[in-house]
């Protein structure tokens, strides 16, 4: 069972093919229409706290957050409901810029936030100093980083001059 082959734009022989299986088996992603998955292009804010609000069983219930001001207008009620609970905070300046591409260090933010609101053991933690870019990381995102690379959630990025966090 194949659940990503409807998808034009899915190579089955990609690093990132199991993954993309599990997310539509899992009802975790759909696509973006006209059969296209787009497994190349960067994904959101808003995204990543779709997935999560999917994850946990599309919950009701846990309440509306409206003090971001362009949460307000937006459509997605998980970026209510993921912030309301603690799990993604805003950018700043009363935003929290649903549509804009989610940093590296953003999605371990979340991530991390995520598991340890869930119950999971955050405890673990890697050693940052192995890349070179580690003083590039925000402060707020030293340790969920250093929990994300410690699970093997995030390995670096390679740029041809070794392995970087790429924050």
């Amino acid at each position: 069972n194949c659940p990503s082959k409807p998808y034009h734009d899915v190579d089955t022989g990609r690093w990132y093919h199991e993954g993309i299986d599990y997310a539509i088996a899992h009802g975790l992603m759909n696509g973006v229409g006209n059969g296209m998955f787009e497994p190349e292009s960067s994904m959101t804010r808003a995204m990543l706290v779709t997935v999560l609000w999917r994850y946990a069983g599309s919950p009701a219930g846990w309440g509306e957050f409206d003090t971001l001001a362009d949460v307000n207008a937006y459509a997605v009620h998980p970026d209510h409901v993921a912030a309301a609970n603690g799990i993604v905070n805003g950018v700043g300046n009363n935003k929290f810029e649903p549509d804009s591409n989610i940093t590296r260090e953003q999605m371990a933010a979340i991530l991390f936030r995520y598991a340890a609101k869930s119950g999971f053991d955050t405890s673990a933690r890697g050693n940052l100093d192995q890349y070179p870019d580690r003083g590039d990381v925000s402060g707020y995102a030293v340790e969920p980083l250093s929990w994300a690379v410690a699970e093997g959630l995030i390995k670096g990025t390679d740029n041809g001059n070794g392995i970087l966090l790429d924050p």
